[in-house]
Parts: C-alpha cells; structure tokens; sequence
C-alpha cells in the first residue's frame, strides 16, 4: 500500500472520526497553518443526544445530522474522507484506511499530528446474540429500526385478536436507566398516553405498558438523588414501571427476562426491546493500544496521558468515550461519558497542536470544566444539575430546550427543530412517524428470528 498525502509542505494533520470531540478539533484548526484530513465511516455529524427523537418520531433524521462536507465547506484546509479506519502504523506516522468510494482497498495517509476520536458503541455485557432483538438508539441507523417497531408494534395490536399477544406488542421495554433510556421511555409514554391516543379504533394505545430495568438502586446514577426521585416520579406519571435492582437475564424475539438482584427470572412476554445501558470504547482503542503498548481498561478504553496523547506518542491524541485520562501521577481522571468532555477534549487538542507549532510549551494538562447534567423525561418535565443549582419540572425542561439548540450544529437545523418543537407542543402531535425497512436489521418477531412456541 503506498502512502498517500497531500503534496504540502504544511503540517498535516489526520482527525479520525466526525463526532463531538473530532469536530471541534477540526473546527479549531480550520485557521491554523495545517492541512486537515478527517475521515469517518458517514459523511455527516449526528448529533447523538437527539438520536432517541428520531426514534419516538418526534423529528426528523436529516434535523440532527448535519454533512461534514457542508460544515467545512468555506475551510480550504480541511478536506473529508469518507472512509473506515482499519489500523495505525504509529512508528512509521500512516493511517490504514478501507471502504473508500471507489472501493479499491487499503489505503494508507500520512500525518504529522493525529486525533482519534472513534467514540463508543452500546455494550450487550457478553451476549451479542441480543443484538438484533433489543436495537440501540446511538447511531441513526438504530433509531429508525427503533421507531419503526415502536410504531409498527401499535400497528400489530390494532388487528391482533388475541388478548395476549396484543399485550405483548403493546409491552415496551427498555433496557437502562441512564438519560438515555430514561428519556426513551418518558417519550414512549408521551407517544401511548397523548400522541397516538385518537389515532386507533380497536386499541387503547394509553393502555401500553412500559418497563424501565435498571440493575442499580436508583435510576440517573449520575444526578443527585433527589433528582432521580423527581425523575422517577414523573416516569410513573407517564405510565412507566421502574423495575429498580433488576437484571436482564435473556431476551428473545417473543420475550425479556428479568430477575430482581440474584432472584429467579420473570420473562415478560414483548415484542419491542430498547437497549441503553452501558458502553464499549470504539475497536480504535484497542489498536492503538497494540501498536503503543498503553493499556485498556475492561470497557475497552486506551490510556492517555494529562494531555491526551498516547504514552511515547506526543503527536498522537486520543478524544471521547473511548479514552481513559491520567494525571501526571499515573492516576485516572474521571471523566462523564458525555458530549461536552469530548467537545473539549477536542478544543484542547486544537490548542496543544497550534502551540507546538508556534513553539510554545504546552504545560498545563486537560481539564474538564463541568457545566451541569440534563436530562428530559417528556412535555414539562426534565432535571437539571448545574453546579449544584438542582432544577426540575418545566424550568429544567426550558433549559435543557435551549442547550440542545445552542449546541445543535447549523442554523438550519436549529430552526427546524425549533418550529418542530413549537409544532408538536402546540399539536401534540410527532410529524416523523413514518414506518420504513431497515436493511440489515431482522423483521421485529418474525418466524426467522426464533420459532413460536404455539
């Protein structure tokens, strides 16, 4: 494979994935005097803490993914890669890259400074063989294979006769308690109980049951208790069943199992999973860690130094959700697993290239600055922890609003998304429920996935 570059005599630098934490390096070395080469597997940025709307219909998936090319269209320095990462050679400074367009192979790039940011993907604990029959909303793809079987299970119990296999398409479960699932499942109640509730004649679609597992004491680990209370109580306003201390234990195309703590397994016949607990780094981690001998942790995440490069590797920085951080003592940084930590990890890696550039010493380490935690629940209802200012209920709702369209990339988007969401408060309504094939993705509960028992 022979290297390719740009034929400049300029730094080059390679940012490896469009997310939060490589946009904002991108974004931030868009002036300075380097050539910039991002490359990611999709030709957009999604902004990943809207997907769970897309998938209750709420908006539309082209309202939150912004083009890259678009977003860097006016940086004659910054030029896009559509392509996959498949390996680094560190000593010799390439990035292998496959899946090109056209479709030719392996490629290699050269770089004189490169940004990983591969971020993280849903986590099955083991058991991948639940995959397919409990869909994650982290990825655009996910999120309309979700809000197709959300919307497809109402269709299924309209015309089903039987009383329980009707119970079981109008059974939701969703698997996590953290913002994510929180806010899936306040959405599924808003969609049972309010937008779909005058659209069918032989179900009563407030009448769904919706199920939250959580294996922790509390739901919303990362907010203070009493906003977790507040959050719990505005689910079970909604409909939802909070099933506190509870474990997964199978999940098949017909089914969920769930067992309290170590107790015997209660399987709940439903034909509609949601995952949303716990996170693996990207495979990205795991090859820098072979190629730099830096080590992983058991959620698969690569150790940086308080300056986010790789141990031995001054010009390699490693961003997001699949970095651990360590001071300068060796001690690891905790960090939240949340957008703002990459935006600024990002930001901070812009910095330290430029100041190596112009010579200056790079002396203070990354540092997180926290602006608070958000999470919504449904209409009015949200928590907010802003350094320590503790928010619930529709002021928190009206903040967590305007946060999302502040950092919502493009103008277009933000006023689409704003008018969507006048629209659908005033209306009530979702103007995305729109049921499509997901290619790839197994049909929800069909004989292919596993037999009937009856």
């Amino acid at each position: 494979m022979a290297a390719t570059g740009t034929g400049s005599a300029r730094h080059q630098v390679i940012v490896v994935g469009g997310g939060f934490g490589g946009l904002l390096a991108a974004e931030k070395l868009r002036r300075a005097p380097v050539d910039v080469l991002l490359i990611d597997r999709r030709n957009f940025h999604l902004f990943e803490p809207l997907v769970y709307q897309v998938a209750t219909g709420a908006l539309s998936a082209g309202e939150i993914a912004s083009p890259l090319r678009a977003i860097f269209k006016n940086d004659r320095n910054v030029r896009v890669l559509l392509g996959e990462v498949t390996g680094f050679d560190l000593a010799r400074r390439r990035v292998v890259v496959d899946g090109m367009p056209d479709d030719e192979g392996e490629r290699d790039f050269e770089y004189d400074s490169l940004v990983v940011a591969g971020g993280s993907s849903y986590s099955y604990f083991g058991h991948d063989e639940w995959r397919p029959f409990a869909p994650d909303v982290k990825t655009l793809e996910g999120a309309l294979d979700v809000r197709r079987r959300i919307l497809t299970a109402f269709e299924a119990a309209e015309y089903e006769p039987d009383a329980d296999r009707r119970a079981a398409w109008l059974t939701f479960v969703v698997v996590g308690a953290g913002p994510t699932g929180v806010e899936m499942a306040g959405q599924i109640g808003e969609i049972a109980r309010d937008a779909l509730r005058r659209d069918f004649r032989s179900i009563d679609t407030r009448s769904a049951r919706i199920l939250l597992v959580e294996a922790a004491d509390r739901i919303l680990q990362e907010f203070p208790p009493p906003l977790s209370e507040r959050a719990a109580q505005s689910l079970e306003q909604l409909g939802v069943t909070l099933l506190i201390g509870h474990r997964v234990v199978g999940i098949d195309a017909h089914s969920v199992s769930v067992a309290p703590g170590n107790g015997e397994p209660d399987v709940v016949p439903a034909r509609t999973v949601i995952w949303a607990a716990g996170v693996v780094a990207s495979p990205l981690a795991a090859l820098l860690a072979a190629q730099s001998g830096a080590e992983l942790d058991h959620a698969g995440r690569v150790a940086v130094g308080p300056d986010l490069t790789l141990p031995g590797y001054p010009e390699v920085f490693a961003l997001g959700d699949m970095v651990r951080v360590h001071d300068a003592d060796g001690n690891v940084v905790p960090l939240p697993g949340l957008a703002p930590v990459a935006m600024q990890e990002g930001r901070y890696a812009a910095r330290v290239i430029r100041d190596r550039l112009r010579g200056r010493e790079v002396r203070r380490p990354f540092h997180y600055r926290d602006k608070g935690n958000l999470a919504t629940i449904g209409r009015n209802r949200a928590v907010a922890d802003i350094k320590g200012l503790q928010l619930s209920g529709r002021l928190a709702w009206l903040t967590w609003l305007f946060v999302h369209l502040f950092y919502l990339i493009g103008l277009q988007n933000r006023l689409l998304v704003f008018i969507r969401w006048v629209v659908s408060f005033v209306t009530h309504g979702r103007g995305a429920r729109l049921i499509g094939d997901t290619p790839g993705r197994p049909e929800q509960g069909s004989a292919a996935q596993t037999p009937r028992a009856d």
